[in-house]
């Protein structure tokens, strides 16, 4: 069974920087495309980022480009997402999810993820 455990949420003012990170067991982590999603109160689950196995591809919501980078330490089983000038409408519990299909490919759907973490809130006030 995949277990995916998020951290590094929390409180920050506006044009701050989070780190968060998602801690991957009981899967082939390398095998493993890897996506960061998130939800605000009120509204549905968006893609936020996604990387490939290695690395080497990454995928990015418009909203965020520019303003967040996905990484990943297959060594550590570890996915990151880095956000830098955080926004008020940032603010949401965000997800790591994992797909093991098999495909190295950076999906942006949701519904093409296997496993889920619990979530992190992120509140960024303004």
């Amino acid at each position: 069974q995949v277990q995916l455990v998020e951290s590094g949420g929390g409180l920050v003012q506006a044009g701050g920087s989070l780190r968060l990170s998602c801690v991957a067991s009981g899967c082939t982590f390398r095998s493993c495309v890897m996506g960061w999603f998130r939800q605000a109160p009120g509204k549905e689950r968006e893609f936020v980022a996604a990387i490939s196995w290695g690395g080497g591809d990454t995928a990015y919501a418009d909203s965020v480009k520019g303003r967040f980078t996905i990484s990943r330490d297959n060594a550590q089983n570890t996915v990151y997402l880095r956000m830098n000038s955080l926004k008020p409408e940032d603010t949401a519990v965000y997800y790591c999810a994992a797909d093991r299909s098999g495909i190295n490919s950076v999906y942006r759907r949701g519904v093409d993820y296997d496993y889920w973490g619990q979530g992190t809130q992120v509140t960024v006030s303004s």
